[in-house]
């Protein structure tokens, strides 16, 4: 079987490139086992600072594999509950790992494929992309994307993107806070590095305490956020990079 997710280090930042060009990067079991396992990669090697996903060819990732959903049809509820969990973890997994995982997106992002970008705590993208969640039109419901589509975007946008399927360019898609930036298409990959690389050099844990407190956060009373973010604000008082990072400052 063909490499379903090709992986570059450079630089601290770890590249995960979608690899099944001629099915736009549409996503099957395989390439769900190859993502977990370079996920839990990206977590347990210190070299790695920041996570990168991308799509090969012209497209970062069209959806699920069709042909694997229509021969699910015949299986268990069981079997299929078991089989889309496993799917699922991939995103638990991207909002455990405490480096930052950046979307490059280009082309097409639809259905799982935006479900992918939407759970990386970052989406840049080229001005020519493409993002929606159009399982509708076949039948299917987008079930477990909703739940990063509707932190997203808020509800009412979330389900009519959800109920319509209608498929958004990235300046829209901006607009409506699904994804982070858009890119210029003349310097695209430039601009992409860029951030990469501001990423990788910033403090390690700086970037931790910042997306375990960010995604702790949700749901909490007020008062109680505000007492998880005092204790964050000490611990990150006592880390190394702080205190390296404040005599910096005041040594200018």
């Amino acid at each position: 079987m063909a490499e379903r997710v090709a992986v570059a280090l450079a630089s601290g930042v770890l590249t995960l490139t979608l690899c099944r060009p001629e099915k736009r990067n549409a996503i099957d079991t395989a390439m769900i086992d190859a993502l977990l396992h370079q996920l839990e990669r990206a977590d347990l090697d210190q070299p790695v600072r920041v996570v990168a996903l991308r799509g090969a060819g012209k497209d970062f990732c069209a959806g699920m594999d069709l042909e694997e959903l229509l021969a699910s049809a015949d299986r268990s509820a069981e079997e299929n509950a078991q089989s889309a969990m496993q799917f699922g973890s991939v995103f638990v997994r991207m909002r455990e790992i405490p480096k930052p995982i950046v979307a490059v997106v280009h082309g097409r992002c639809l259905a799982g494929g935006a479900g992918l970008a939407t759970a990386c705590d970052l989406i840049i993208a080229h001005p020519a992309a493409m993002f929606g969640y159009p399982e509708i039109q076949r039948g299917f419901v987008p079930a477990m994307v909703m739940t990063m589509l509707r932190r997203a975007v808020g509800e009412k946008i979330a389900f009519d993107l959800a109920a319509t399927g209608r498929l958004l360019w990235a300046d829209e898609a901006l607009r409506l806070g699904l994804i982070s930036r858009v890119l210029s298409a003349d310097n695209f990959e430039q601009e992409a590095a860029q951030l990469l690389t501001q990423l990788a050099g910033a403090s390690a844990s700086a970037l931790a305490l910042t997306k375990k407190q960010f995604y702790a956060i949700e749901g909490k009373a007020f008062g109680e956020a505000i007492r998880l973010g005092s204790e964050v604000n000490a611990l990150s008082r006592s880390t190394p990079d702080f205190r390296t990072a404040i005599q910096r400052f005041l040594k200018k």
